[in-house]
């Protein structure tokens, strides 16, 4: 299941807050970000397995790169100065109430009300 915050800026993994991508950004725009993010993604796996240490550094600006353009990193998209909480825990956020309310919510077993 796919948590996202109610108002739209991050999704939950393991507690923790990521940045979504910039939801303004056309279709067309995303897809050849997140073509570019895969392909960098690729070139530093790549760069591991070879031991290149400039390939390496190289590759994974280019990951940096991409996901600034996203708008997953960097400064961030939303207006009115609601401060950044990427890769913060859940619990140590504005949203501690709204995430484990969702669960409860979300992860019943049948039958339960």
């Amino acid at each position: 299941m796919n948590l996202t915050t109610p108002d739209g800026r991050y999704f939950v993994v393991k507690g923790q807050l990521w940045r979504c991508s910039n939801p303004s950004l056309r279709e067309d725009v995303r897809h050849q970000l997140v073509d570019g993010l895969m392909a960098a993604r690729r070139e530093v796996k790549a760069a591991k397995v070879s031991g290149d240490h400039a390939q390496l550094t190289t590759a994974r600006a280019r990951v940096q790169t991409a996901k600034v353009a996203l708008g997953e990193r960097g400064p961030v998209w939303w207006v009115g100065g609601s401060p950044n909480f990427n890769r913060c825990q859940v619990a140590n956020t504005p949203y501690a109430d709204w995430y484990p309310s969702l669960r409860a919510a979300n992860f019943r077993t049948p039958g339960e009300k």
